[in-house]
């Protein structure tokens, strides 16, 4: 990959892909650049939603004019209170996020469900959320209520200081894989009823019947494979406790 500083160009396409809805991964890609330079780039020049090229190069050429040499520099902070490699964790976030999209979550949608779970508290508020993806309010409520729709998250009270919180917690993909359950059911309800009003021996109302088996038999299987999990896991959580 190539070295040296960001280039009023690279700046330019950054931009370009912040504006197309690109990850920092497929920016990087486009530039054959670490993701962490791209990453560090955005986030100290106004964040996902407020960078732009030409003042993010004014201001790092700003820095440097500033920049004086020190004979024993701090060096640079590479984990946080539990000796994580915060690039590391960056990266992280990025392929994450990248695989919740790839799944069919709208890309802001991905990005407060990534945070959550990389958040050691498992909760944020959407005065914090707006605070760590740097995005409107408006963006963080519309997220949220995606992933409340979809069971992923649950809103909480916090008496304290009076505001909700957004949680994720052990039983987030349960729900959400019993929600995914829930349609599979509904599915096949549909399939069996346009089958008996197309006809069950017509080209269209076997092709239904078949998709009604197919979702019936899915579903029934979703349920069952989801219960033995959470047996297992609570099985597993009262043997540690």
């Amino acid at each position: 990959m190539p070295g040296g500083r960001l280039t009023h160009q690279d700046r330019r396409q950054i931009a370009e892909g912040l504006a197309e809805g690109l990850t920092y991964t497929e920016i990087a890609g486009r530039l054959d650049r670490p993701i962490s330079t791209v990453t560090r780039e955005v986030t100290r020049n106004g964040g996902a939603a407020g960078y732009q090229a030409d003042r993010a190069h004014q201001a790092t050429e700003g820095r440097a004019r500033r920049r004086k040499p020190s004979p024993s520099p701090a060096p640079p902070a590479t984990g946080d209170a539990h000796g994580r490699d915060l690039e590391a964790v960056h990266g992280l976030e990025e392929q994450f996020t990248a695989m919740m999209i790839n799944t069919g979550l709208p890309r802001m949608t991905a990005r407060v469900l990534t945070c959550l779970y990389v958040t050691d508290s498992g909760s944020l508020t959407a005065a914090e959320l707006v605070q760590r993806l740097q995005v409107s309010p408006a963006s963080i409520s519309k997220a949220v209520g995606e992933l409340e729709q979809q069971e992923l998250i649950r809103r909480e009270r916090d008496p304290r200081r009076r505001r909700d919180r957004y949680v994720i917690d052990a039983d987030a993909w349960f729900r959400g894989w019993m929600a995914g359950a829930r349609q599979n059911t509904m599915l096949a309800d549909i399939a069996r009823q346009g089958a008996e009003i197309l006809g069950a021996t017509t080209p269209a109302g076997t092709r239904l019947q078949d998709i009604g088996q197919f979702f019936e038999h899915v579903g029934h299987h979703m349920v069952q494979a989801a219960e033995q999990w959470r047996q297992a896991c609570a099985a597993r959580r009262t043997a540690d406790g």
